[in-house]
């Protein structure tokens, strides 16, 4: 039975949305997720979770039951068309808690995030129910929804968000486009069962012949992504003999089976903008990213950590509606970055000839020769860093690169009150948080007691200064703000805590 009235729902069951809802059960928000398929996927979709997913993981308490069932920690092996392996990017160093590249099966993972619904009796998963319509007001949303029975169901919400995929009816009802391109390329997707490989890292065959990536997955799963030409039909490439043809030459082991196999055409789009009054876009409505850095879905799970607490604020209360304002220009370069990130590698996996190939693996073996450039590569510090030039946030007027706010918090581990080595998420809780690194942290925790950090409800934490790696060693006299999504919303220095508080203020103000 579905009530009459929630303050959020969400059009989509995908991990996206999945996630959204977690995080809202985590948050106390009462919402409705809508999905009209019976279940969640059972087919492999997207493969590959990064660190800044499984800090979200983590925030909606699943982070555990997750990483049981991946691969943590996997490279990338660049392989000429010689058979030469030309760079190796494996990042060992994990500033946010969690292993910058793992394997995952989105079934699995799809299955994990709405079993986990059941801990919330706020929460509800209504699948069969496809919304089929909704019209926004001053003061809500008008949805309409068709039940498994073919009934139409009228419900009422504050806020709805569409995470209802690459081709959102919600998106296309708000009359929302799409810029971007769509890629000549086609691509041959097969994905593999009992498939063992000798490597846990990915092999990439940056051959112009035939561009292909060879991706790892839990017990021995394996993806297959070959690019196709023009001249090749879809038809000709999925036959079985062809199909078993690249495998064959592309290190499949023998004994592999089939579970998948399709033609990909790729996009690279952004919404043209992600929201209308009371609606949002989040996921593939409102972004499409190439698949050569596995960054679609992630992009997705980095959209609904950033909303959730928004409109868990919003609902409560505790903030004002226009904090919801700050979502896309949040999010919006940062998607777009991971975007362009992606099609770069996919530049480098897929040279158009072979002088580009060879230029290409030149570069790369010359840059191996210089400590900070091939450090640069292997720890992956080539992935745009996620961070924000406006939006929630008090800018300290430090540089770009100096600067720790709207940047994602580092996550160290520390100890806490029981003496428990653990991570440093586990011990600000769900809320707005204030980290304090000081010697006098004694004296500023009992500063933090009053406005406007009591209006946030913020966890007080005094982080150990010799914890934080090298990022946090210019800050040993300071006080970090953090949303509840830990990103840094203000960095003020001790002695000048009530200028901060009075920005912070300021802040909390501009919102409602």
């Amino acid at each position: 039975m579905l009530q009459r009235h929630y303050p959020v729902v969400i059009a989509g069951g995908g991990p996206t949305g999945l996630t959204l809802a977690n995080l809202l059960g985590v948050y106390g928000v009462e919402c409705l997720l809508l999905e009209r398929n019976a279940a969640t996927v059972h087919e492999p979709r997207a493969v590959s979770i990064d660190d800044e997913s499984l800090r979200t993981m983590q925030a909606a308490g699943l982070v555990d039951e997750v990483m049981s069932q991946t691969v943590a920690g996997y490279g990338s092996h660049y392989y000429s068309s010689a058979g030469r392996c030309f760079a190796k990017v494996q990042p060992t160093e994990q500033p946010f808690g969690f292993p910058r590249r793992n394997a995952f099966r989105q079934p699995i993972l799809e299955r994990q995030l709405s079993d986990a619904l059941d801990r919330f009796p706020h929460v509800t998963a209504a699948f069969r129910h496809e919304l089929t319509s909704f019209e926004q007001a001053s003061d809500g949303v008008l949805v309409r929804v068709r039940d498994p029975w073919g009934g139409a169901v009228e419900l009422g919400c504050d806020y709805l968000v569409a995470c209802d995929g690459a081709s959102s009816p919600v998106r296309k009802a708000l009359g929302i486009g799409m810029s971007g391109s769509t890629f000549r390329e086609r691509w041959l997707i097969v994905d593999l069962e009992n498939s063992p490989s000798a490597s846990p890292h990915t092999k990439v065959f940056s051959n112009p012949i035939r561009p292909c990536i060879a991706l790892p997955g839990p017990d021995n799963t394996r993806r297959y992504e070959f690019m196709l030409h023009d001249r090749e039909t879809d038809a000709a490439m999925l036959a079985p003999k062809m199909v078993e043809h690249l495998l064959r030459t592309h290190d499949a082991a023998p004994q592999s089976r089939i579970v998948r196999k399709t033609v990909y055409t790729f996009h690279a789009r952004l919404a043209e903008q992600w929201s209308k009054d009371r609606v949002f876009l989040a996921g593939d409505a409102a972004h499409l990213t190439p698949p050569f850095a596995g960054q679609g879905m992630n992009s997705g799970l980095r959209d609904a950590n950033n909303l959730a607490w928004k409109l868990a604020a919003v609902t409560r209360g505790q903030l004002g509606p226009k904090l919801l304002a700050s979502y896309e220009p949040e999010r919006r370069d940062h998607a777009w970055a991971m975007i362009e990130f992606a099609l770069n590698i996919g530049r480098v996996l897929a040279p158009p000839n072979a002088v580009a190939a060879w230029a290409i693996e030149t570069l790369f073996r010359v840059l191996s020769l210089v400590p900070e450039a091939r450090d640069y590569i292997a720890q992956m510090k080539f992935k745009p860093p996620p961070r924000f030039a406006q939006g929630f946030l008090v800018p300290d007027g430090q540089s770009v690169r100096q600067t720790l706010v709207g940047r994602l918090f580092p996550q160290p581990r520390v100890r806490d009150a029981n003496a428990r080595e653990v991570l440093l998420d586990d011990t600000l809780g769900p809320g707005f948080a204030l980290v304090v690194r000081s010697p006098r942290a004694e004296a500023v925790s009992a500063m933090l007691s009053r406005e406007p950090w009591t209006r946030l409800g913020a966890r007080v934490v005094t982080l150990p200064l010799d914890s934080g790696g090298p990022r946090l060693g210019r800050f040993n006299d300071h006080v970090f703000l953090l949303r509840p999504d830990r990103y840094v919303a203000a960095c003020l220095r001790v002695d000048e805590l009530e200028q901060g508080a009075e920005k912070v203020r300021g802040l909390v103000a501009a919102t409602f």
